[in-house]
């Protein structure tokens, strides 16, 4: 425990912040968990794409606002967008054509 008035109050603050902290970093994950669902569901139907790109969205969005408030680090702010990004634009581009074998 805390001798003194100043650390029971520091205390205090830190049991707040960390409780607010924790709850904010459970949403960013629970947003980014829907994102790789919603990428993981689509079959190939243009409205579950829509569906993914919109909680791709969200997710920027909670992934810039932490980062900002320095709850998660710029940079890993900006690998997980990264990497959702690419994983929703996979979806939505066309399938490559099969490659055929030159002819003799």
């Amino acid at each position: 425990m805390p001798n003194t008035d100043s650390a029971r109050r520091a205390l205090r603050k830190m049991e707040r912040r960390r409780v607010r902290n924790r709850h904010q970093r459970s949403v960013l994950r629970t947003t980014v968990k829907k994102v790789r669902a919603a990428a993981a569901g689509v079959p190939a139907g243009a409205k579950t794409v829509e569906d993914a790109k919109s909680a791709l969205m969200l997710a920027i969005k909670k992934l810039d606002q932490s980062a900002a408030k320095h709850l998660i680090h710029p940079n890993k702010a900006a690998r997980d967008k990264s990497r959702l990004t690419k994983l929703i634009n996979k979806l939505a581009a066309p399938p490559a054509p099969a490659a055929e074998a030159p002819a003799k």
